[in-house]
């Protein structure tokens, strides 16, 4: 399971996906639904760009979901939850979640090290330089910039 808003999805967001892939028989992408928050993009939205941008794994799907992350893993039979880690303040948070996680379902965490090429990277961030006419296309796949770039126009 690799859980996340994916507003929008990022290069290191695909790096984690892809590695995990390689590791694992499915992978699923768990697009959390937080009605709390408004997104730049809608849940569908979301959904369509990272089923576009992961097509050619041929074991990874995206599925939305809200509540708990570990009662989304125990519906989806996921037993490892993986999480990217860009520095050292993700791993303090991470970690917590990761101990409730286990406690609440058994459910285990697998952190990977980010690739330093996005260790830096961020969906807010990403959103933000594109908002002031700053290029991002090296951050993100062409389909999603397509899109950033059109939503961005709109707003």
């Amino acid at each position: 399971m690799c859980p996340g808003s994916f507003d929008p999805v990022t290069n290191g967001h695909l790096d984690i996906v892809g590695r995990a892939s390689r590791l694992f028989d499915e992978v699923i992408i768990g697009v959390l639904i937080n009605q709390s928050k408004t997104g730049l993009f809608t849940i569908d939205e979301r959904i369509e760009m990272l089923r576009e941008v992961t097509a050619a794994y041929g074991n990874v799907r995206v599925e939305s979901f809200r509540g708990l992350l570990v009662d989304f893993c125990r519906a989806q039979q996921a037993a490892v939850v993986v999480k990217g880690l860009r520095a050292v303040s993700d791993f303090d948070y991470e970690l917590q979640m990761a101990q409730m996680n286990i406690g609440l379902a058994g459910v285990e965490t697998l952190f990977m090290p980010t690739n330093p090429l996005y260790s830096f990277l961020s969906s807010s961030l990403v959103k933000e330089v594109a908002k002031w006419g700053g290029d991002v296309s090296a951050h993100i796949p062409d389909a999603v910039g397509e899109r950033l770039a059109k939503r961005l126009r709109q707003t």
